[in-house]
């Protein structure tokens, strides 16, 4: 109950960014839902918002709530992304993709004049990496890119990095992101240098994207049992 409690906490604290008249990013996950459940209610009492959401879940929960949409390509500014994230270390850098949608995360992010980041004290870390990496990869020749992938986490210091296919929850078919690509989860117990890591994984063909977000958020909102946190770059 105490991350969910931290979870609203953060949430509610997300909206002191929003304005009347913005288009927002809309993350995907368990906080960001919570998220959304309030703008809703800020949308019934007369907020005029627009939201382009990162996956198709975010979409439905979304509508469900009241909150207008408009298609990504309809777009030519996005004012405020809030979404949350997996781990966040004290420069800011993210882990994301806990949820697969990392791809459309980081594309809605970097189109934004800002990311707002709301985690609950479980997401803090001194060092990313506890939290396996995810990556978004073509299904063409994916156990070659998963080696090229185990190759480069090396070269970046990861010590023994363990690259896992993600499964549907019947645990035999291969899920497929939004986008129609595959994940694989890369455990790393520890990144040591992420800028590192970054380098080396945007140089191999078959890698779409990958969940380390850097140089991205500027806000994190950290929900706690009784208030919320806010800290900012």
């Amino acid at each position: 109950m105490s991350a969910q409690r931290q979870k609203a906490h953060a949430a509610a604290a997300a909206l002191d960014y929003v304005e009347n008249g913005m288009t927002l990013g809309l993350g995907s996950g368990s906080t960001a839902e919570i998220f959304l459940r309030l703008l809703g209610e800020r949308v019934k009492e007369g907020l005029d918002v627009r939201g382009v959401p990162t996956s198709q879940r975010t979409a439905d929960v979304a509508r469900e709530n009241g909150v207008p949409l408009i298609e990504v390509d309809h777009v030519d500014h996005i004012a405020v992304t809030i979404d949350g994230a997996d781990e966040v270390d004290g420069h800011f850098r993210l882990i994301k993709g806990g949820g697969a949608c990392l791809l459309r995360e980081k594309i809605i992010a970097h189109a934004s004049d800002l990311m707002v980041v709301m985690v609950d004290e479980s997401k803090l870390v001194d060092t990313l990496g506890k939290f396996p990496l995810p990556v978004e990869v073509d299904p063409f020749g994916f156990s070659l890119t998963a080696g090229q992938i185990y190759e480069a986490l090396r070269k970046a210091g990861v010590k023994a990095p363990d690259v896992q296919l993600r499964r549907k929850g019947d645990g035999l078919a291969p899920l497929i992101t939004d986008g129609g690509h595959y994940i694989l989860d890369c455990a790393c117990e520890a990144i040591p240098d992420a800028r590192l890591a970054d380098q080396y994984l945007k140089a191999i063909p078959g890698m779409v994207e990958h969940g380390l977000f850097i140089d991205i958020a500027r806000v994190v909102i950290v929900g706690e049992d009784t208030e919320a946190r806010v800290l900012e770059l």
